[in-house]
């Protein structure tokens, strides 16, 4: 807190004991088993009289149980003047049946001293969802992972007040590890414009999406928002669905002194899409060494790497992109130099079932075809 007391003064909650004006040690409940988060502490920050417009600072903690202490995280606090709408964070939601509809739920509120006269809002649904409405004020655009939107909210948004923002998504056939994200910003053509990018977007033809009021105030001109850090919100809907990967290897011959091209494919028989919209992490990677009497060739850098062990025969791995559709398939090309020539020669291929940012053992109902057999000269 030290950066902002020459701008603004603190108010601590009972849960804390303060030991200076800027720094305090606050205690919080036990995370219950299966929670995400508990809160920890809700403190006030009031800007001093005769505080610069625009002066900033950080606000830094970290949290301790027992030995372990969490990475240090940080807020920034500034001095502004206008409207600063926020997003209250939506729970995540699992165990989701398809064919079935749920609702994201969150608050919008302006926490700033200007009114927004208008909201721009975006909205993101992944493949695995759909907007059950389509709004008359929201245009809407599909795209590789999903379905985006985006609304223009005619409500005002005077501080203090807080309205009731509700998403209805459908759960398809096809969801699995879903994702939702929303933002708000103060409506403006330039914000707008920049949003659209250069995108086709449809206008929906739907009753229009309206901001229902939680509490009630007053209202003022379009201004920037002053601190656009809580105008954003991500939601995980997991479902209860599976989806089977498949591989499929290749067999090829060759001279020695020839190089062929071996082919892995790994398929997804569904029902379900698979996608790590969060962590990132590859559907699926496959380990694979080279069979007897070859070598492997170079590997495509982004996708594939060398086992840095240097045990014999060496292992190498590929992975496939973050996300594969029902139905769709991901073939890596391995270049193989034929050193000598070894009748029947071949190697197992098999997906790493068990990577904790996203493991195909929880999804995948049949592992026994995770495995296939690269062979030469068969």
């Amino acid at each position: 807190m030290s950066e902002i007391a020459g701008f603004a003064r603190v108010s601590w909650p009972a849960n804390c004991e303060p030991e200076s004006e800027t720094r305090t040690v606050c205690a919080f409940p036990e995370m219950p088993a299966g929670t995400d988060s508990v809160r920890a502490a809700t403190f006030g920050l009031r800007a001093l009289p005769g505080a610069d417009v625009g002066s900033s600072g950080q606000v830094r903690y970290s949290a301790t149980a027992g030995d372990l202490t969490s990475h240090p995280g940080e807020t920034r606090v500034g001095v502004g003047n206008g409207p600063d709408l926020g997003l209250s964070e939506a729970p995540h939601q699992r165990d989701l049946r398809p064919g079935t509809v749920t609702s994201v739920r969150a608050t919008l509120s302006n926490s700033g001293n200007r009114t927004a006269e208008r909201t721009l809002l975006w909205i993101n649904a992944s493949y695995g969802l759909r907007f059950t409405e389509r709004h008359a004020n929201c245009e809407y655009r599909e795209h590789d992972t999903g379905t985006g939107a985006l609304c223009v909210l005619d409500e005002a948004v005077a501080p203090g007040q807080r309205f009731a923002l509700v998403t209805e998504l459908g759960v398809g056939r096809k969801a699995l590890y879903e994702r939702f994200d929303h933002s708000v910003q103060p409506y403006s053509d330039e914000a707008l414009a920049e949003a659209r990018g250069e995108w086709t977007w449809t206008r929906g033809t739907g009753a229009e999406l309206d901001l229902r009021p939680a509490a009630t105030a007053s209202a003022s001109a379009a201004e920037p928002d002053i601190d656009p850090q809580d105008n954003y919100g991500s939601v995980i809907l997991d479902a209860r669905n599976t989806a089977d990967l498949k591989l499929t290897g290749s067999r090829v011959r060759g001279a020695a002194g020839d190089t062929v091209t071996a082919k892995i494919t790994v398929h997804n028989r569904g029902p379900a899409w698979v996608a790590s919209l969060g962590a990132g992490a590859a559907v699926a990677t496959v380990r694979f060494q080279a069979p007897e009497g070859t070598t492997v060739g170079t590997l495509p850098e982004d996708r594939c790497w060398t086992a840095e062990d240097d045990t014999s025969p060496t292992t190498h791995y590929c992975r496939t992109p973050i996300h594969l559709h029902d139905k769709a398939s991901f073939t890596f090309e391995i270049p193989l130099r034929i050193d000598r020539v070894v009748r029947g020669a071949h190697a197992t291929v098999a997906t790493i079932d068990d990577d904790p940012e996203l493991s195909i053992r929880k999804f995948d109902p049949d592992l026994r075809n995770n495995r296939t057999e690269i062979v030469v000269n068969r």
